[in-house]
């Protein structure tokens, strides 16, 4: 009896995946792969950005008394300060980046049918898929980070020379509520445009070096997971060493209000990048770079690994059978 469930159910699942659209399969794979993800490296994204905001009282314990603060003043639960956010904003973020990653590719190639179809077209291809992503998806990027950049020391956390509790924002809508009161419609998208800077070359080198990289991997060891890891990893790794400059500048641009009236205004991308490195010294243009690239190692590695899989799964065509597949049709055309 349940072998006979069972049978059906896989049944309907064949005819589901059969009759799902191809953009809605991306949608999906990237969804699952970006929550995935976060959800692994949540603790070091928190830490990242108290390093980036907060500098004295972060930069003087180090990453290890850092953790150690957290975890005394808010529990393990501290370093998921933020997260629901941060959750609620990769899904559709992933989804809508790994989707229009792959429409803008196969627009591209329609458009232009004679362009290499290289890493250089997943750079382009890449880089518009990031900036259509952060312009859907910016406003939850800044309520993750205003909650991840509180404190807050429950009662029964509290020691003595540890961080006062100031909490502003409840929770994801409330913080939604307050941002919308400070400056309307605008206030959502501050630090949007060294987002949209950084972003444009991150994304674009990110998928440019990891489709280079899997080119040179040999057929045999092409589905393998730790050649994947691999390339994910080596990937996130070069594209965040050159933009992570302008992820400052936006992380301070986010959390400008809860600063107070001493600290920096920041106005304009280059203005506030001068700003900073004038003020706070160039090295706060890399603060917290360290910690990042543990990050990014597992977080992009695993993004890329678990999308892949869920294609897979999902059964996405390969770009081999889509090859294939436009071969034939452009010869039935030209019958």
């Amino acid at each position: 009896m349940r072998e006979k469930k069972r049978e059906e159910e896989a049944i309907i699942m064949d005819d589901v995946l059969e009759n799902m659209p191809l953009f809605c399969k991306e949608l999906v794979a990237g969804g699952v792969a970006g929550a995935f993800a976060k959800s692994v490296v949540a603790p070091l994204e928190r830490l990242k950005i108290l390093f980036q905001t907060r500098r004295d009282e972060f930069h003087s314990t180090g990453f290890v008394g850092s953790a150690k603060r957290i975890a005394k003043t808010e529990g393990i639960l501290g370093f998921y300060r933020g997260n629901g956010a941060s959750v609620a904003r990769i899904i559709p973020y992933a989804a809508i980046h790994f989707m229009s990653y792959e429409e803008y590719r196969r627009r591209i190639i329609q458009t232009f049918p004679h362009v290499s179809k290289g890493p250089t077209l997943d750079l382009l291809a890449g880089s518009l898929s990031g900036g259509t992503a952060v312009l859907f998806t910016y406003p939850l990027d800044l309520i993750r980070t205003k909650l991840a950049y509180q404190i807050v020391s429950p009662t029964k956390f509290n020691a003595p020379g540890m961080l006062h509790n100031e909490q502003v924002y409840k929770g994801i809508l409330d913080c939604f509520r307050k941002t919308y009161k400070e400056g309307g419609f605008r206030s959502l998208y501050r630090g949007v445009a060294p987002t949209l800077v950084g972003i444009f070359p991150y994304a674009g080198l990110k998928f440019y070096f990891y489709e280079e990289m899997k080119l040179h991997v040999p057929e045999e060891y092409k589905k393998s997971i730790m050649v994947k890891l691999t390339c994910g990893s080596v990937a996130g790794l070069l594209g965040q060493t050159f933009t992570y400059p302008l992820e400052v500048v936006r992380r301070q641009m986010q959390v400008q209000k809860l600063l107070g009236s001493d600290n920096l205004e920041l106005k304009g991308t280059v203005k506030s990048l001068v700003l900073i490195a004038q003020k706070q010294g160039w090295k706060q243009l890399f603060s917290g770079l360290s910690i990042n690239y543990i990050k990014v190692v597992p977080s992009v590695a695993i993004g890329f690994t678990v999308y892949d899989t869920m294609k897979s799964y999902l059964r996405v065509p390969s770009r081999d059978d889509e090859a294939a597949d436009e071969a034939v049709t452009n010869k039935r055309i030209r019958q």
